[in-house]
């Protein structure tokens, strides 16, 4: 398996309205058939000197093989998200593990 892990931060000055826009297209990468398990999160309450709380968005996915990570790198859904959304960005961190 592939886990493919991205953590946004989002610019302060994003809305309300585009912070739930860009929920919600994070949303419908689940859609794309390559992922196996998604899950989009936001920082747990969690105080520890080795947690980081600072992004505004996570994003988990899971793919069978390494095909299928590079199936959904070029997915239309994605390619679409990033489209509207790198706006956005203030910062991006990916981490992927086999």
């Amino acid at each position: 398996m592939i886990a493919h892990h991205v953590l946004f931060w989002l610019k302060a000055d994003t809305t309300e309205e585009q912070k739930t826009a860009f929920r919600k297209s994070l949303d419908t990468l689940q859609y794309i058939e390559a992922v196996k398990m998604y899950h989009i999160g936001t920082p747990a309450p969690i105080e520890r000197a080795v947690v980081d709380t600072s992004y505004t968005f996570s994003l988990f996915l899971l793919f069978d093989d390494m095909a299928g990570h590079d199936e959904y790198q070029v997915h239309p859904l994605h390619k679409a998200f990033l489209e509207e959304f790198r706006v956005c960005f203030d910062k991006v961190i990916i981490y992927d593990a086999h």
